[in-house]
């Protein structure tokens, strides 16, 4: 997964991320740990790893296990993973449940940015 993106490992993490995007978007995508999950998960990591190279200091991505951040998943009214977040100013403007592809994902992307 690229460097890009980030991992919090507690909902104080994943808040400190969204302060230091300073408003500007945040992806969030979120994962959880059971069988099914860790292979959608394991799909999404190589995408959102690509689109966070792509998108560059436009776009802050954080993978975010639901299980860890259990504040963040609430918040946000994430039922399960994977689910993408699209977060500006702290606030949700679009949100997608289940995989999607790397097309899904950037349309998913430039139609909320």
């Amino acid at each position: 997964m690229a460097r890009r993106v980030h991992q919090p490992l507690e909902d104080q993490e994943f808040d400190f991320i969204l302060t230091m995007a300073g408003g500007g978007p945040v992806l969030a995508y979120f994962c959880g740990s059971w069988p099914k999950a860790v292979e959608a998960c394991k799909t999404m990591d190589a995408i959102v790893g690509e689109l966070a190279e792509e998108y560059g200091p436009r776009l802050t991505a954080v993978r975010t296990d639901i299980t860890r951040c259990p504040g963040a998943t609430r918040r946000y009214g994430v039922t399960g993973a994977p689910t993408a977040v699209l977060v500006k100013d702290g606030e949700a403007v679009a949100s997608q449940a289940g995989p999607m592809t790397r097309e899904e994902f950037r349309e998913f992307l430039d139609a909320h940015l």
